[in-house]
């Protein structure tokens, strides 16, 4: 059990994770006299994940959505922070490992070390299918995505060019809903005037969820209004659908048995999550049981059984809530778990006995594009099951909100207001490597010039029913005008066939 108050000496609260959970937790503690904190993480910052594919898709920057910890608690004497990484627990000597060898001691232990992602045993997928836990990830992304609408601009041959026009979001939860809302805007609005030899309008942007709905924890109504708002932004819903193999040219799917290949070179993982490395640590140490995605089963005081000095919260606990779920690992589950660990330890502190923890579900809130999202918030009653643009306000003022920091409050702000006004996304930078995408054809400049003189994208390839293109009576030079796949052959030749389009690349959804 923790020290008392009256023991003479401060109890040592330890916290392994700046996540919502233990920035949380900690936040409260750093305000109790009774108590030394130390609050370690492997990030100097906290993340507002809940705006991370943002930071994906060009809308914010990564220093909008975080916050130094160290500048969180520099006005709390008691609080300590920490650069490191625990990888080791010896729970009889109360002690943490750390990767650079130092442990650090403790008489109360707080894991809030969160999940990373899942590749459900193909882990040889993730160098094609990046996922988005981290800043790292999420400027990963950006890069992809804008890097494939450049090796669009410059690949002369229509089959890769459509390859590279199509982009796959596994998982149809919140996070793949968001992904997939956003990259419909980037290619219908924000990108649709900055190419000359593609039209981004014609990306083809796939959407696919094994189970028979998009965003399972909500309403059936609800998924069917976000699916709806999906597709008017021009992406393909496709459900019942099973990601059997990935590679860096293509996806396959599993639809009712038959396997089916879809040519793409951008793909994005949101389809699962497992624990942390360290919770596997704590497990292993602790004898704790765990779930199928490896969080530990944590009792009705978020403890370990047979270990109370030792909480679990956030992501990486297993908490019973309903019958059918468990707590649901969203940002609210987090912050009200660390809430209530922090105010179990002030109880145990001062004597007092304490209830067990119970979550509340304030509700879900998902943004599926510009002045359009969902919302399930059961205490609003009829109020609280929204669409479209009353969902995009509520979005809006719940996410800032939470969001830590004055000044990133402003920022973000400032910044969704003058993006909703142009339509614009203001951080469209390509960084890391490679930074320029593996162009097999180049398309030569002239045929910019060409498609600019007759009026049409080249590039872009038209419609399935359409014959070849014919030389224009009103262009310019002896040189009839090029086509999609490159210069018109000389007019004494046969006319070229049509060129298939990247629709007719992709496979139709099904019935």
């Amino acid at each position: 059990m923790t020290r008392q108050s009256d023991s003479g000496r401060r109890e040592r609260v330890l916290i392994v994770g700046g996540g919502f959970g233990g920035l949380y937790a900690a936040r409260r503690l750093s305000r109790d006299d009774r108590v030394d904190l130390t609050l370690v993480d492997r990030r100097n910052f906290h993340l507002f994940q809940p705006l991370l594919y943002q930071v994906a898709t060009g809308a914010l920057s990564p220093g909008e959505i975080a916050q130094p910890l160290r500048s969180i608690f520099r006005k709390r004497p008691n609080t300590t922070v920490l650069l490191g990484e625990a990888v080791a627990l010896d729970p009889v000597r109360r002690e943490v490992g750390m990767s650079d060898g130092g442990p650090i001691s403790y008489d109360t232990l707080i894991v809030a070390t969160g999940v990373r992602h899942s590749y459900f045993g193909h882990d040889e997928w993730a160098p094609n299918a990046p996922g988005l836990k981290s800043i790292d990830d999420a400027t990963e992304i950006r890069r992809r995505i804008l890097i494939a609408f450049e090796a669009a601009e410059r690949e002369a041959d229509p089959v890769r060019r459509a390859e590279w026009m199509t982009f796959v979001v596994v998982g149809g939860g919140p996070t793949g809903a968001e992904l997939a809302g956003a990259l419909g805007e980037i290619a219908r609005d924000t990108l649709k005037r900055d190419f000359r030899s593609i039209d981004p309008t014609h990306a083809q942007i796939v959407l696919v969820e094994a189970m028979d709905r998009i965003l399972p924890p909500y309403p059936k109504g609800r998924s069917a209004s976000a699916r709806r708002q999906l597709e008017h932004l021009g992406v393909t819903v496709r459900t019942g659908t099973k990601v059997v193999g990935i590679d860096d040219r293509s996806v396959h799917l599993d639809v009712e048995g038959v396997e089916e290949r879809l040519p793409a070179r951008t793909v994005l993982w949101a389809a699962g999550v497992q624990a942390s490395s360290f919770a596997r640590v704590v497990a292993d140490a602790t004898v704790a049981g765990t779930d199928r995605a490896g969080r530990i089963v944590v009792g009705p005081d978020l403890s370990i059984p047979g270990h109370p000095e030792i909480f679990v919260v956030g992501d990486v606990a297993a908490q019973a809530w309903r019958k059918d779920r468990p707590v649901p690992g969203v940002a609210q589950g987090a912050i009200q778990g660390g809430t209530y660990v922090a105010m179990t330890i002030g109880r145990r502190l001062a004597g007092e006995p304490t209830p067990p923890f119970r979550y509340s579900n304030r509700g879900e809130v998902a943004i599926i594009g510009r002045l359009s999202g969902v919302t399930d918030i059961p205490w609003l009653g009829p109020f609280g099951r929204q669409g479209g643009f009353i969902a995009w306000l509520l979005w809006l003022g719940i996410h800032l909100t939470y969001l830590i920091g004055f000044a990133n409050r402003v920022v973000v702000v400032t910044r969704w207001a003058w993006s909703f006004v142009t339509h614009g996304r203001g951080s469209r930078l390509i960084t890391g490597q490679p930074l320029l995408p593996p162009i097999q054809e180049p398309e030569p400049p002239a045929t910019h010039a060409g498609a600019e003189a007759s009026g049409t994208k080249a590039g872009t390839a038209p419609p399935a029913t359409e014959a070849g293109p014919e030389p224009s009576l009103t262009d310019a030079g002896p040189e009839p005008p090029a086509t999609d796949a490159g210069p018109v052959p000389p007019a004494t030749e046969a006319e070229p066939e049509p060129q298939p389009t990247a629709t007719a690349l992709a496979p139709d959804p099904p019935v």
